[in-house]
């Protein structure tokens, strides 16, 4: 039995991801940050273990035993004083170093759809100077490209519940997200398949308008969609990165650069968003306040 160290065990995708390996046959162990985190996977996981990926003192030993380590580490908000390249980078540069100084043999690691159209971006950068290490190891590896969660598209939904979403561009854009169960699956049977890099979406293709759409008709609301221009954003999103830190302008210039392109991946899964959004109806679209613009 291959054992698979799972880190970033606690985040929307790990969670799924420790659940479909050991239904898949693996021998798993979580990693969190504290065992109260790891609560939710305890009864999936074979063994839990206690770091922070941030610190490499904390994590010895790791991955002693292991064959294989997966990856879903980074963040999109910046927290604790973290950056991008603490976490995205160094963090998975950790790991990376132990996986190489262990009898590891492949390192899966999660990265983002259309990464090379979009170095230019702060949220992308570290992830990528990661991406081209792995590539640099000796280990073997598996590259896995979602277009975008399902969870991401709650955005629209928490904003069609407060009245107005607002979509980036004209709305024409198209993406294919994908459940994190669905995606889970097909990072579990990529482990055992011989690709580097594998370009992952749902079932179906929307636009963003579709999706705003979308979002209203669960609600039962009147739809009000705004569009803001692009040139408008990249002015914004300019004016932003010479006045702010990237903790405040990184989101936005992430979003306003996968709105305004097509992501759509390999489709994959059957769980729709309609049926995703019609699950979190109650929980997240019907808040009351002001109308803001995405958040992520």
């Amino acid at each position: 039995m291959q054992k698979v160290l799972v880190a970033g065990a606690t985040g929307y995708l790990g969670q799924f991801v420790v659940k479909a390996l050991k239904a898949s046959g693996y021998w798993v162990r979580a990693l969190g940050r504290s065992a109260a985190k790891l609560a939710p996977v305890e009864e999936y996981a074979d063994e839990l273990c206690v770091g922070e990926v941030t610190d490499l003192d904390s994590l010895n030993g790791l991955c002693d035993g292991v064959d294989i380590v997966f990856s879903s580490v980074g963040i999109t908000r910046q927290r604790d004083g973290l950056t991008y390249n603490d976490v995205d980078y160094q963090a998975n540069r950790n790991l990376l170093a132990l996986a190489e100084a262990s009898a590891v043999s492949k390192f899966m690691y999660v990265h983002v759809m259309n990464a090379g159209k979009l170095r230019h971006v702060a949220m992308i950068q570290a992830k990528q100077a990661f991406v081209d290490e792995l590539k640099r190891s000796r280990l073997d590896h598996v590259v896995i490209c979602p277009t975008g969660f399902y969870s991401d598209m709650e955005a629209f939904l928490s904003m069609a519940g407060s009245g107005r979403v607002y979509l980036f561009g004209d709305g024409s854009s198209r993406i294919n997200p994908i459940h994190g169960a669905d995606l889970a699956e097909v990072c579990a049977a990529a482990l055992g398949a011989g690709e580097s890099q594998i370009d992952v979406g749902g079932p179906e293709v929307l636009t963003y308008r579709e999706i705003a759409e979308l979002a209203f008709d669960v609600l039962g609301k009147t739809q009000k969609i705004t569009c803001v221009p692009k040139p408008l954003i990249s002015m914004v999103v300019g004016a932003l990165r010479g006045l702010t830190p990237v903790k405040v302008y990184g989101p936005l210039e992430f979003m306003a650069s996968v709105m305004t392109m097509d992501v759509i991946g390999q489709p994959n899964g059957q769980r729709r968003l309609a049926e995703h959004f019609r699950d979190c109806n109650g929980t997240i679209g019907n808040t009351s306040g002001d109308d803001h613009p995405l958040p992520v």
